[in-house]
């Protein structure tokens, strides 16, 4: 008889020498999923290669999930550009099929939204795809509710599911 143990994964706070992994990460899942740069996901930023430094600035910030030395995830929080200031976005939440299911995402994105909190913003705007379905459930059961249009300028024309949540 075979017993499944849990991965020993870490969440930490990104860092510089975690650009390319996660990037690769992002890429990966992004193609997994068919979405692609000329469609505005995530993979035609222009930032992708270099998160870390996008994520250094007040009111941002990214973590990884490592799994043995190797970034395998991660989900961010920052201020919505070209909007009011106290709305923030769930960003770049990507995890590889090895360690999907595990409640990763749920955990990332409460620890992202506590930090939203801290850095007082009082909601959280999210854009993703209806083929996401695990993930559009996982942020249901957070709160956060569907909204007819887009909010600030996201640059994703493609994420035709929008949500947002009160902090």
């Amino acid at each position: 008889m075979s017993v499944a143990t849990p991965l020993q994964l870490t969440i930490r706070p990104l860092t510089v020498r975690d650009n390319p992994a996660i990037a690769r990460v992002i890429r990966h899942v992004s193609a997994e999923f068919g979405l692609t740069a000329d469609k505005g996901y995530t993979v035609a930023d222009p930032n992708l290669d270099t998160l870390y430094e996008v994520y250094s600035k007040p009111g941002h910030a990214y973590w990884v999930i490592e799994h043995e030395g190797e970034v395998v995830g991660g989900g961010g929080v920052a201020p919505l550009q070209c909007s009011e200031p106290d709305i923030c976005e769930l960003q770049k939440m990507y995890f590889l099929a090895q360690v999907r299911g595990q409640g990763l995402a749920k955990k990332l994105a409460l620890q992202a939204l506590d930090f939203a909190r801290e850095q007082g913003f009082r909601r959280c705007y999210l854009e993703t795809t209806a083929s996401l379905t695990q993930a559009i459930a996982l942020y249901e059961r957070l709160g956060f509710e569907h909204i007819d249009g887009p909010l600030g300028c996201t640059g994703h024309v493609d994420c035709e599911v929008r949500m947002l949540k009160n902090l």
